[in-house]
């Protein structure tokens, strides 16, 4: 579902909501049902849309007056009289269906990309204003201030083949057929009529449409592509509906077929939904990889082409790379816009201040980049009052602390002397701030009550054993006297006790591993000598290594102090372990004797 825009912008995009009704201007990317929801009740002059998506509106929502509705085409910009200051509105092509676009807004309020649904490709973003593409490497002239990015498929990392690419897999599949007495296309979605006419073409026929049970996407195509539409129910191409049940179905038709002992048909369903959710199913299953360069059968006898109208997480990356944006929203709930290596990397490291954008948007006060050289028209717009309303994409970019309403559109006062605040909040992220000192927490110790621990410095653990006692000891001193300030002093008398403790506990470990390690070497050259097979030394070592090691919280062969130390520090006891080369060369040394 579209999301609401801030609501210190005089627009909305895709959204007719109560609060939505409320701006001065509304503007439509394309007609699926998902993005027209509620224009029927909350509508309000004017709707900006392609003169396409209107008549597929007209459709769906017949009550709707024609005089609404402004048209604005592929490549044409619109220049808009606000009671705030004039802005310009830019069409551009969004590769999704048919009469979707982009709408670029340009005005005080900064530059703003909101993509409505789409498909990022070359194609599609080379006719963006050349001050917007970076080049070689670099960023581009003009940054946009914010993208509203379409980020349906943002989450799934495998390449997803070009629409053209798709459509040739469904005519493959079809060659492949040459028996079967008819082609079920599930191409009922507005979006996927390239494909009926791309098969049109190629055999040669036209396509069958049931006007009683698929009466919504008869018209469509009526208005869409009406050459290819056939009134036949014998035509061997037939547009089947994808829902509900298509396996139930399928698995009825193909019964049939074989108990009339006819050839089985052709079941194509294009769809990039099917392989998202087949590749999360099979994501434990690392041998099993789905192809996407050819079409798949699944265990129904379903034929499944990856045909997408959404980018890919590889597409989103490489647009947002090229078009360098200063903030990245995503206008659909599946993804949130953090979950790109772009954002993350570009886009929350920052702060805000006064000359930031987010300010501005909310503000409205901001110079904009020059204007785009395309066909311009002026639309006038009567005075009309803004309600304050908070919507879901506000809630995120509004900063705290702000300042009280001083316009009749909201009016945001930069903090003055308050540390600057993060445009999504450093706390969601888990980032420290410089400006602020680290946080204190208080704890209760036996030697001391009241400590204040600093929660960027952790005492260092002693892990290895082998390392010399005085230097171990020296480490742990420093680390003390690093972490702990205490608010009572802790008594002299109590820190030389522990001290002392500390210094026999080393002592006590010392001399334990010096015996163990004599032990050991008596033994081994005590049977030098002996003539014993490679496997008893494999033997002996697997004994002694052994021997030697021991599970966590194991503390045989050392002191009480030892172990308490360690345990207080909640840390395993060290396992102090034999030496790889000796052993080696003590099974050279039985190899030669």
């Amino acid at each position: 579902m579209p999301i609401e825009m801030p609501k210190g912008l005089p627009f909305s995009v895709d959204t007719f909501s109560a609060s939505s009704k409320r701006k001065r201007h509304h503007f439509l990317t394309h007609a699926h049902k998902d993005h027209t929801s509620g224009i029927s009740s909350h509508f309000s002059y004017p709707i900006y849309s392609t003169h396409l998506t209107k008549s597929l509106v007209f459709l769906h929502y017949p009550q709707l007056d024609d005089s609404l509705f402004v048209g604005i085409e592929v490549g044409e910009s619109i220049v808009i009289n606000d009671p705030n200051g004039e802005f310009q509105v830019t069409a551009f092509d969004s590769n999704h269906c048919p009469g979707a676009v982009m709408f670029l807004f340009e005005g005080s309020f900064g530059n703003i990309l909101h993509t409505g649904d789409c498909r990022l490709t070359p194609e599609c973003l080379q006719n963006l204003p050349e001050k917007y593409i970076g080049r070689k490497g670099k960023e581009p002239q003009c940054r946009f201030d914010y993208v509203f990015l379409d980020c349906t498929f943002g989450r799934f990392s495998r390449s997803l083949p070009s629409k053209h690419s798709a459509i040739r897999q469904v005519i493959n599949c079809i060659w492949k057929h040459p028996n079967a007495p008819v082609v079920y296309l599930t191409c009922d979605l507005l979006g996927q009529e390239e494909i009926l006419t791309s098969v049109s073409l190629t055999f040669g026929s036209k396509i069958y449409v049931d006007k009683a049970n698929n009466a919504d996407y008869f018209q469509s195509l009526t208005i869409i592509a009406p050459e290819i539409l056939s009134e036949d129910p014998t035509s061997r191409f037939r547009v089947f509906d994808g829902f509900p049940k298509l396996s139930e179905r399928a698995t009825i038709m193909f019964a049939e077929a074989q108990a009339n002992f006819q050839h089985e048909p052709v079941i194509i369903r294009p769809s990039a939904m099917w392989y998202v959710c087949e590749e999360e199913r099979l994501e434990t299953d690392s041998r099993r990889k789905i192809r996407f360069n050819e079409a798949i059968k699944d265990q129904f006898g379903i034929w499944h082409v990856c045909y997408s109208m959404h980018s890919s997480r590889e597409e989103l990356e490489w647009a947002l790379k090229l078009l360098a944006p200063k903030r990245v929203v995503s206008t659909t709930p599946s993804c949130r816009a953090m979950e790109l290596d772009y954002v993350r990397k570009h886009c929350f490291d920052s702060y805000i201040n006064p000359d930031d954008s987010l300010w501005k948007l909310l503000d409205i006060d901001m110079e904009p980049c020059p204007q785009v050289n395309s066909p311009v028209k002026t639309v006038a717009c009567s005075p009309m009052v803004e309600v304050s309303t908070l919507t879901c994409v506000e809630s995120e970019l509004r900063p705290i602390n702000v300042s009280s309403c001083k316009k009749r559109l909201l009016t945001l006062s930069p903090p003055s002397k308050r540390p600057p605040v993060t445009l999504f909040g450093r706390a969601r992220l888990s980032l420290h701030d410089p400006n602020f000192p680290p946080e204190e927490k208080s704890i209760s110790t036996r030697d001391n009550p009241l400590c204040v621990v600093n929660e960027m410095k952790q005492v260092v653990l002693i892990q290895n054993t082998n390392e010399d006692s005085e230097n171990r000891l020296q480490n742990e001193l420093m680390a003390e006297g690093s972490a702990l300030q205490c608010k009572k002093l802790v008594t002299t008398e109590t820190f030389e006790e522990r001290l002392e403790n500390k210094l026999d506990a080393v002592q006590t470990v010392m001399q334990s591993e010096e015996m163990r390690w004599d032990t050991y070497h008596e033994y081994r050259y005590e049977n030098k000598q002996a003539d014993e097979t490679t496997m008893q030394c494999e033997n002996l070592t697997r004994k002694e290594t052994n021997k030697c090691s021991y599970s966590i919280g194991y503390s045989k062969g050392y002191s009480d102090n030892f172990r308490k130390l360690y345990r207080s520090m909640n840390a395993p006891v060290p396992k102090p372990l034999p030496s790889l080369v000796e052993l080696r060369n003590a099974i050279k040394r039985s190899r030669r004797i």
